[in-house]
């Protein structure tokens, strides 16, 4: 999805705008709240695009900023109501990871460190539903069947002809080894794993076990980059009943060195390629 027309990305956008503007009118958002008589919360929401942004919303910030070029508030306002339109995954409703899936949408790039499964991204549909059943084991079989088909819908960035989302891939030995659904649903998987990574624009590396300790011990993380100067790079870290996004140069940089230290100590691409063909080949036995 154009950059132009991605809500999650126009939101984002207008909110670092606005912040930008609190700025240098030199206010805390504490401040605006208080003039505003609304909770430091919404505004900050709103400057880290987490929240919806209403015309009014910007009709008013303008006002406490005493932004007085219309030309300026015209084009907030127009922002405001782009980022209000809906992406095609709000057509299977309330997805709890939506802002993540927004940004996605959008990236240009995305490294990806994985623990425990293989990625959304490579997996397969008996794949997928094994691990969305198993990981949500008390939701019903309809939100399950939705989350399914969202998470095969995302797998179109990779697909794509044109501009597919360049995607770098290290997957723990763990993930290998962790029997989903069952040793055929493995054996395709994995051999799905092998085809996606033949692609130019996929790198899959192995974190193998002799490695011991190492920078991606503490879990899963995702590290988003656009192709718009505008847009700073973004840090995903999955929870279970919350989601965490870091935005801040510091803490973007000091993940990114994490991941060049986890490439450095992966098996380098051919040899990741034959061990996942091995550990596939005795699925099949």
């Amino acid at each position: 999805m154009a950059s132009n027309v991605n809500p999650t990305v126009r939101r984002r956008r207008l909110g670092q705008e606005l912040r930008r503007l609190r700025e240098l009118k030199g206010m805390t958002a504490e401040e605006v709240a208080e003039r505003l008589l609304v909770s430091q919360s919404k505004i900050s929401r709103l400057e880290n695009g987490r929240r919806s942004i209403s015309q009014r919303d910007v009709r008013d910030l303008c006002g406490v900023y005493e932004v007085e070029d219309q030309r300026i508030v015209d084009s907030l306002m127009q922002m405001a109501k782009d980022s209000r339109q809906q992406g095609w995954w709000h057509a299977f409703g309330d997805i709890p990871y939506s802002v993540y899936i927004g940004l996605e949408t959008d990236a240009e790039s995305l490294r990806v460190y994985e623990p425990q499964i293989i990625t959304g991204l490579l997996q397969t549909r008996a794949y997928a539903e094994a691990i969305i059943r198993g990981g949500s084991p008390e939701s019903s079989e309809q939100d399950n069947d939705k989350r399914v088909e969202v998470r095969l819908r995302r797998q179109s960035r990779i697909t794509a002809e044109k501009d597919p989302l360049r995607l770098w891939v290290v997957l723990d030995e763990a993930s290998l080894h962790r029997v989903v659904g069952s040793r055929q649903v493995m054996r395709e998987q994995l051999e799905h794993v092998m085809e996606l990574s033949r692609l130019p624009h996929i790198t899959v590396q192995v974190l193998p076990f002799e490695v011991g300790a190492h920078a991606g011990i503490n879990g899963q993380y995702s590290i988003l980059e656009f192709a718009d100067a505008a847009d700073s790079s973004v840090v995903y870290i999955e929870g279970v009943t919350s989601d965490l996004y870091l935005e801040k140069p510091h803490d973007v940089q000091k993940y990114t060195v994490m991941y060049e230290h986890l490439r450095a100590q992966s098996l380098n691409v051919d040899q990741s390629r034959r061990l996942v063909e091995r550990i596939a080949k005795e699925y099949a036995r």
